[in-house]
């Protein structure tokens, strides 16, 4: 995540109590370049959504995965096509093939992570005491 600048969230909800909402909504606060991705709709903090990471205007440097496991198989297959850099599951999201063909493709992974939580950490951890 460090040297990361562009995120696409992938399930992104619109209802603001949901984890993807409140992840996005951080990744945005702290300065990442953030692209929302959900073809079930078209604005979500102000910002368009797009249906997939191939139809984003840049490539991205993390997919963060919010869908459920059984679902993350075409996300990779369109991160690949979108050659992003990594894809990244969130918590309690595991995929093992789906991982495994990120990786034969050349995709760093991170499965049941949350960008959030390990971005916090990064912060904290260089804080000066």
């Amino acid at each position: 995540m460090k040297k990361s600048k562009s995120i696409a969230v992938v399930g992104v909800s619109a209802r603001p109590n949901r984890p993807s909402y409140e992840v996005a909504e951080y990744l945005i606060d702290v300065g990442y370049e953030v692209f929302l991705v959900n073809p079930r709709e078209t604005e979500i903090l102000g910002r368009r959504v797009y249906d997939s990471v191939s139809s984003l205007p840049k490539k991205v440097d993390i997919v963060d995965i919010f869908r459920k496991a059984s679902d993350v198989p075409p996300v990779v297959e369109d991160a690949i096509r979108a050659e992003a850099g990594a894809i990244w599951m969130q918590l309690d999201i595991v995929n093992e093939a789906a991982a495994n063909e990120a990786a034969l493709a050349g995709l760093a992974v991170v499965m049941d992570r949350c960008t959030k939580i390990e971005h916090k950490k990064i912060v904290d951890a260089e804080q000066p005491e």
